[in-house]
């Protein structure tokens, strides 16, 4: 059987937990008796290549905007020699856009790595599963009773996501989780939820309508760092946390049975993976709205650029931070000097991905 998307590398005869690696991962020995660790090279140099662009994406857009400013004069805002006005654009305005868009990829990249891995589906992610809408209903039932503040927006967003991971966990329980029940319960969960929130809209007062809806479609054009701070701190927690977890993920998809007898608590390992995946994506939600599509393409993307057995977090985090960074360049230069809302180009883009990753299943399936 040829690996694929979803299905790590086998080798004939090989253990079960030998599956998880190709044929071409070494085992680097480290300087201590009986220590040695796996490092896939090429995934290795994919997840630092695409870091790399990431940062130099980041970095170009800190010169682009209706004052075009130079390298330099970046770098001088930077070190205290350029004017006030100068380090204002640079250090208040851009900065903390690109950090949070940097930020906000990694972690969407990440969990749609975990939900994928998860569900063994490239279809399985956050926005697909629902976990975008349920952070978007409590963002807008916190507007209904506390008003349109940023700490009710942030607090019902974060609530509204776990208590939608929770709610889809339990429906699709049936003496474990299976992927393709969870999709599927998920789907239908979210189709529900966005009912609900287009009947919250239709009841707010109509500034905070327009706030709302102005808010649903994702964007960074109203952050700071007061924004960008919780969702780099969250990352820079969860992150290391998912590639603690990563060796259980990686044993779940060798299927329930495999996994528990390799001595992994399988159903207290799916759920950690399930709240690490909804934390991740609601505390992006919660700053900059329910953006699309990122964690549903980046781990596949990634996956083919790194050709390992399986979708894994750190590839995935960097493709997702590549993504954003440069979905929001292009959300401020297109239409200049009016600007798009993030979500509107990662939708546009990753509505043409999932049609090609659709048509080339399709065309695989007999």
């Amino acid at each position: 059987m040829r690996p694929t998307a979803t299905t790590p590398a086998r080798k004939p005869n090989a253990r079960p937990e030998e599956r998880l690696w190709t044929r071409r991962t070494p085992l680097l020995r480290l300087p201590w008796p009986d220590a040695a660790v796996r490092v896939d090279l090429r995934a290795t140099v994919v997840t630092v290549l695409l870091a790399a662009l990431a940062a130099g994406v980041g970095a170009w857009s800190l010169t682009v905007g209706e004052l075009a400013l130079s390298p330099g004069e970046v770098l001088a805002a930077f070190t205290g020699d350029a004017d006030s006005g100068t380090e204002r654009v640079v250090l208040e305005w851009r900065l903390p856009r690109t950090v949070i868009a940097l930020a906000a990829g990694a972690a969407l990249g990440a969990a749609g790595a975990v939900f994928q891995s998860m569900t063994r589906n490239p279809l399985g992610s956050p926005d697909v599963i629902g976990f975008n809408a349920g952070a978007y209903t409590g963002t807008l039932i916190a507007a209904l009773t506390v008003g349109n503040t940023r700490f009710g927006a942030t607090t019902g967003a974060l609530i509204g996501g776990l208590a939608t991971g929770v709610l889809v966990y339990l429906l699709a329980f049936r003496g474990g989780v299976q992927g393709q029940r969870l999709i599927v319960v998920g789907v239908g969960v979210g189709a529900l939820l966005t009912s609900l929130n287009g009947y919250l809209l239709i009841n707010l007062r109509l500034e905070e309508a327009i706030a709302a809806a102005t808010w649903g479609a994702g964007s960074f054009a109203d952050v700071g760092w007061p924004e960008a701070r919780p969702v780099l701190a969250a990352t820079a927690v969860l992150l290391p946390a998912g590639v603690l977890l990563q060796r259980r993920m990686r044993l779940l998809e060798l299927g329930d049975d495999a996994a528990r007898a390799l001595g992994v608590p399988v159903e207290r390992t799916r759920l950690a993976l399930l709240f690490l995946g909804v934390g991740l994506t609601a505390v992006v939600t919660a700053a900059a709205g329910p953006i699309a599509f990122v964690a549903l393409a980046a781990p596949q993307l990634a996956l083919r650029l790194a050709r390992t057995g399986g979708v894994r977090l750190l590839p995935a985090a960097a493709m997702g931070a590549l993504l954003l960074v440069t979905g929001d360049l292009l959300a401020r230069t297109l239409t200049a000097p009016a600007q798009l809302p993030v979500g509107v180009v990662t939708v546009c883009l990753g509505g043409c991905y999932l049609v090609w990753l659709l048509s080339s299943r399709s065309r695989r399936t007999p």
